[in-house]
């Protein structure tokens, strides 16, 4: 059962809140200030938080701020409710991170369906959580999330030939890049000039939302692998879109997560492995980043020259493991185009 605390202070407004709550068959705690709200919160860890602003002990704002700050409370959604309908209290309870904010008196079906909307959110985030892949399914399903698809559809397009540059090192960020249509790679260069990719975007991916949150310069390059249409989303809109909500925020920091983790694994690779395991993994992450319609058979352009700079290695090395891959029957080359055949014995291979 769905359980959901109610911090209040006014004894007949937390009585009959609660009352609508149970009638609804949800499971209710409730508290009487904000301290003793704040306690019951991170010893029960509900579903879902109702809040009064302005209570004795600790006041609403002091709630959330001090529940924003603990990993086990601070993703737990989280409802305002007050007697006030000042823009500036609004704007203080969203920026903090709140929610929603409902402004007292509220009816029934405006609060039962506050907290159903917000619950079904909290369900996506969860559900996407081990996945930070699928956040472009999540946002684009949730139009109330200041919808940062209909900001790319808004969004001024560039279009980008195989092999043409998006941006530079040491480029300033001012956009956040949403993929329409064609594929992207970004990397690193070294001292010799060689190159090292350190991710790969597809159809449906946003990326450069790193340099914008931490405020710094491309520390790499970005290039289209093949023909390719970009959406370029405002750094304006894209601060707009993750400050306002947290839900979104939350979304970007597991995908962050997500992506240092799979860098930690590619460094412990190239680390460790062999050539020719590294060769079968880059094959592998190419086939499953690729090849959405899930094609037994998956074809691409690239060169020789790029798959080395997926794979960390010299390209000559690249073309003597490709050679022993066709010669096992797992892959088929012609020219700059790369034919997986059997992507299974690469799997199994690479481990």
């Amino acid at each position: 059962m769905i359980k959901i605390a109610v911090i209040e202070d006014n004894t007949d407004m937390r009585e009959n809140i609660c009352e609508i709550l149970e009638l609804a068959n949800y499971k209710v705690v409730s508290a009487q200030d904000g301290k003793v709200g704040l306690d019951l919160v991170r010893k029960e860890l509900p579903d879902l938080i109702l809040c009064d602003i302005m209570m004795p002990e600790l006041d609403g704002y002091g709630v959330l701020y001090y529940l924003s700050k603990h990993p086990e409370t601070s993703s737990i959604p989280f409802i305002f409710l007050s007697a006030k309908s000042e823009k500036d209290d609004f704007r203080k309870g969203m920026l903090m991170g709140a929610d929603d904010y409902m402004t007292k008196p509220f009816k029934e079906i405006e609060l039962l369906d506050a907290i159903e909307t917000r619950l079904k959110r909290s369900s996506a985030i969860r559900s996407l959580s081990t996945d930070s892949s699928n956040l472009q399914q999540f946002i684009s399903s949730h139009a109330a999330l200041h919808n940062m698809s209909e900001l790319a559809l808004k969004a001024r397009t560039k279009n980008l030939e195989r092999k043409e540059q998006l941006y530079f090192e040491g480029d300033q960020p001012n956009y956040i890049y949403y993929i329409v249509e064609g594929k992207i790679r970004t990397y690193r260069v070294n001292a010799d000039d060689k190159e090292l990719v350190t991710a790969l975007y597809s159809e449906g991916d946003y990326f450069g939302y790193l340099e914008l949150l931490q405020d710094r310069p491309y520390e790499e390059y970005a290039a289209a692998l093949e023909d390719s249409k970009l959406a370029m989303i405002s750094k304006e809109d894209f601060f707009s879109t993750v400050l306002s909500n947290r839900e979104v925020a939350a979304s970007f920091m597991s995908m962050l997560a997500k992506n240092v983790s799979d860098k930690e694994q590619d460094l412990v690779q190239m680390a460790y492995d062999t050539v020719r395991k590294r060769v079968a993994s880059a094959l592998v992450r190419l086939y499953d980043k690729f090849n959405t319609s899930n094609d037994k058979h998956f074809a691409m352009t690239i060169s020789r020259d790029e798959l080395a700079s997926i794979v960390g290695t010299a390209t000559e090395s690249v073309i003597r493991i490709l050679s022993e891959f066709k010669a096992d029957g797992w892959i088929h080359v012609r020219g700059s185009l790369v034919e997986i055949i059997d992507i299974e014995p690469l799997r199994k291979y690479r481990f």
